[in-house]
């Protein structure tokens, strides 16, 4: 009886180690997950009266001043530009609209760039209505510390108020790996 009672101790005591720990693994791979959340949402302005931003003779990066959400902070309003914190497959969303002033030529269009180069951009030119907008949605697998931002080409203009016709949105899929980007002051 005694040995039986010794060996029923023996499997409850290895039994409850063994739940401590897949309880401390699984703690771990929460806090990796909400550590790797990454998802920002970000409109051109809030003003009450449609502004536009361009057109101008060079390409200019377009910063985005309103932010609905900044999940994990990779979008720098004061730049910008998303950062990934983590490197990973990423979803991007740019919508783009613009209103034609005083009879001229339609050109709503944007480029979404990674690190300098152009991945998509949706683009309005040279319609004969006064008002249009676009949208182009892509994923892409990006390297902690990569940077996405969005250009507005020469010659182009977009237009936004309150209403948030101008969007870019960003969120982290999945990650491929837990290393994330130091940003350097």
């Amino acid at each position: 009886m005694q040995r039986q009672m010794n060996r029923t101790e023996t499997y409850f005591n290895k039994s409850v180690e063994g739940m401590h720990r897949l309880l401390s693994e699984s703690k771990k791979k929460l806090t990796d997950m909400r550590a790797s959340r990454s998802a920002f949402s970000v409109a051109l302005n809030n003003d009450s009266a449609l502004t536009c931003f361009g057109p101008f003779n060079e390409d200019r990066l377009i910063v985005y001043k309103h932010v609905f959400l900044n999940l994990g902070g990779g979008y720098m309003v004061s730049t910008g530009v998303f950062t990934a914190p983590l490197s990973g497959v990423y979803s991007f969303a740019l919508t783009i609209y613009g209103k034609a002033p005083n009879n001229n030529t339609l050109a709503v269009c944007a480029s979404l760039r990674v690190n300098g180069t152009v991945v998509t951009g949706p683009t309005e030119k040279g319609m004969y209505d006064r008002e249009d907008s676009a949208t182009t949605v892509v994923a892409v697998k990006l390297k902690a510390g990569d940077e996405v931002d969005v250009v507005l080409p020469a010659g182009c203009f977009v237009c936004d108020n309150s209403s948030h016709f101008n969007t870019f949105t960003g969120f982290l899929l999945y990650a491929t790996d837990h290393k994330h980007h130091t940003a350097v002051a």
